[in-house]
C-alpha cells in the first residue's frame, strides 16, 4: 500500500458491539496497512441489548472470518428464524414475521399476487402456511438454509440471538490478536485543525494525546465526537416513534428454546424475549407520555417465566438520527449516529451496515468528501426505510384500548410510507427499490399480520388457470408440512453439533 496516499491510523472512540464489530471488520480487512487504535472507558456500561440480530450478520461474520461453532459456543447463541408479534394488530391477534421468502419466489412477487387470486376464490390456505421459517418456528425445529438451488431448505433463512456483552468480548479477543491496540481512558477532550475543523487527536484525562487521521464514533448516544466535538444535529423522529424508554433484565429460562424472538404489544409500548442457551434477555420498550417508569418495570417483572438474573437495566433513548453521519474526519457508527427502537432486531445491523459501507468508501489520504457525501446519502436512505417500516407495525392497527394506540392509529406517517400501503391496500403490490434491508417477505408479513387486506390483485393474475394454481399451492403446502415433519428440535440441533455454551447462568 502507498503510504502516502492511504489513511496510516484509524481512532475508534468507544468499545462495546459497535467499536470491536468496526475494529474486527477494519482489522480484517487492511491488516497492518492501517493501523487502528481502539480507546475505552472502564467507568462507562454498555446499552447491552442488542441481542437478536437478522440474517445479514452471517455475511458480516464471513467477512470478518468468524467461525460459526466457536462464535455460537462463546455468545451462549441460538438461532432465530424470524419476529413473533402477539397483540400489535389486536389485543388477541398474533403473526410472523420470517426471514426465509414465502413459497417459491421464481418470479419476484407474483407468488403473492397468484395467492390473492386463489384466496379470494377460497381455494388456498393462509400466506403463512407457505413459509418454511413460519412452520418451523412454531414447530420449534431448527435446521440450516440448504446452499442447493432448488431446494426448499433454501429458505430456512436465520439469525441468531446471542449475549451482546460476551459478543464484544469475543470480538475483543479476536481484534487483540489481529494487532489492534487498546486503550483504556476517558475522552477529555477533542483536538481539533483550526484550520479545517477536523480531529487530529483525542485527549484523555491521562494527559495522553491519541492522534489519528480517521475517528470512528462508537460513543453510543452521547456521540461525544459527532455531536459534542463537531455539534451535528439530532433528527429527532418522536413524533411517529414516540417510545423514549427501555428497561431490561435476564432472567431463568423455564420455557422452551424457542427459534424465533417475541413482541408483544403492551397497552403503553412493547415487551421483548430473547432466548439464549443460559438465559433469557426480556425488556419493555416504552413512551414516558404514556407510562411511568413503575408501571413499565412492573410490566416487565410480571412478565418473566424465570427469576431475574441481574438488576433491571434503564435505558433512555429519542428516535431519530444525525442527518451526516461521516463529517469532516470523524463516522458514527452505532449510537452515536442515531437510534430507531429494536423492534425488528436492527441495531446490529445498522452497525453491520455502516461498517460495510465505510470500507467501501474508505479514503485516502486527502479525505475527499465526496466518499462522505456518498456514505452519507446511503445511510440516509437505510434508516428512512426501516423507520417507515417500523412505524407500520404501530400505525397500522385496530387497537384504541390505550392512549398510545389510539395516538399511533390516528398520526399522519410519512408520504413514502403512506404511498406504500395505498399501493398495497389497492392492489397487493410494493415499490421496493433492490437495495432496501426489508424486502416483500419482510413487508407481506407485517402488513397482512395488521390486518391490510389489497382490494384486488394484478389483471394479469387471470391468465393463469385457477385449478392449476390452486392444486400447485396444494401440494407446496404438502410438502412444507412435510419437511418440518423431518426437522430436529432447536435445542436438540444445538447440542447434536456441538454448539452448547458453558457460560454461566447471568
Amino acid at each position: 500500500m502507498d503510504k502516502d496516499r492511504w489513511i496510516g491510523n484509524v481512532v475508534i472512540l468507544g468499545g462495546g458491539t459497535a467499536g470491536w464489530m468496526t475494529a474486527a471488520a477494519l482489522s480484517h480487512t487492511f491488516g497492518h496497512a492501517v493501523e487502528i487504535v481502539l480507546v475505552e472507558s472502564d467507568a462507562i456500561g454498555t446499552v447491552g441489548v442488542g441481542e437478536a440480530t437478522i440474517p445479514p450478520i452471517r455475511a458480516f461474520h464471513q467477512l470478518i472470518g468468524i467461525d460459526e461453532a466457536e462464535f455460537i459456543r462463546a455468545t451462549g447463541a441460538t438461532f432465530k428464524l424470524g419476529i413473533e408479534f402477539r397483540g400489535w394488530r389486536s389485543e388477541s391477534s398474533t403473526y410472523f414475521h420470517p426471514f426465509g421468502a414465502y413459497g417459491v419466489e421464481r418470479d419476484i412477487g407474483y407468488f403473492f399476487q397468484y395467492w390473492l387470486r386463489l384466496k379470494e376464490k377460497g381455494q388456498v390456505s393462509d400466506f403463512s402456511e407457505f413459509s418454511l421459517c413460519t412452520l418451523a418456528a412454531r414447530h420449534n425445529v431448527f435446521a440450516p438454509a440448504s446452499e442447493r438451488p432448488g431446494d426448499p431448505l433454501q429458505h430456512l433463512q436465520s439469525a441468531y440471538h446471542f449475549d451482546a456483552g460476551r459478543y464484544a468480548t469475543y470480538l475483543k479477543g479476536v481484534c487483540l490478536a489481529r494487532g489492534v491496540a487498546h486503550k483504556i481512558g476517558d475522552m477529555l477532550t477533542a483536538e481539533r485543525n483550526p484550520e479545517n475543523g477536523y480531529i487530529t487527536g483525542l485527549k484523555l484525562k491521562s494527559g495522553e494525546l491519541v492522534p489519528g487521521d480517521l475517528f470512528i464514533d462508537c460513543s453510543g448516544v452521547r456521540a461525544m465526537l459527532l455531536g459534542q466535538a463537531l455539534g451535528v444535529e439530532y433528527e429527532d423522529w418522536s413524533r411517529w416513534l414516540p417510545m423514549n424508554r427501555a428497561c431490561a433484565v435476564p432472567c431463568e429460562q423455564k420455557l422452551a428454546l424457542t427459534p424465533y424472538t417475541i413482541s408483544t404489544a403492551r397497552p403503553f409500548g412493547w415487551q421483548w424475549r430473547i432466548p439464549l442457551q443460559h438465559r433469557v434477555g426480556n425488556g419493555v420498550v416504552y413512551s414516558s407520555e404514556f407510562a411511568t417508569d413503575e408501571a413499565a418495570e412492573r410490566c416487565l417483572l410480571d412478565g418473566l417465566e424465570g427469576e431475574p438474573l441481574a438488576p433491571i437495566n434503564r435505558i433512555k433513548f429519542t428516535a431519530g438520527r444525525r442527518r451526516t453521519p461521516w463529517t469532516r474526519n470523524v463516522v458514527a457508527i452505532g449510537l452515536a449516529s442515531g437510534f430507531l427502537e429494536p423492534l425488528e432486531s436492527t441495531s446490529i445491523h445498522f452497525i453491520q451496515s455502516s461498517i460495510q459501507r465505510l470500507i467501501r468508501y474508505f479514503p485516502d489520504a486527502g479525505l475527499s468528501p465526496v466518499c462522505a457525501q456518498a456514505f452519507n446519502k446511503e445511510a440516509s436512505r437505510e434508516v428512512e426505510n426501516v423507520r417507515d417500516f417500523l412505524i407500520l407495525h404501530y400505525h397500522a392497527t385496530e387497537r384504541d384500548d390505550s392512549a398510545l394506540w389510539r395516538y399511533v392509529k390516528a398520526m399522519q406517517v410519512p408520504d413514502s410510507l403512506q404511498e406504500r400501503i395505498e399501493l398495497f391496500r389497492e392492489r397487493g403490490q410494493l415499490n421496493l427499490a433492490a437495495e432496501e434491508l426489508f424486502q416483500s417477505t419482510s413487508w407481506h408479513a407485517v402488513l397482512l399480520g395488521q390486518g391490510i387486506r389489497p382490494r384486488t390483485y394484478m389483471p394479469t393474475m387471470v391468465l393463469q388457470d385457477d385449478a392449476m394454481l390452486a392444486n400447485a399451492y396444494g401440494n407446496l403446502e404438502r410438502n412444507f408440512k412435510k419437511i418440518v415433519s423431518r426437522l430436529p428440535d432447536h435445542a436438540a440441533y444445538i447440542k447434536e453439533h456441538k454448539l452448547t455454551s458453558t457460560m454461566e447462568k447471568r
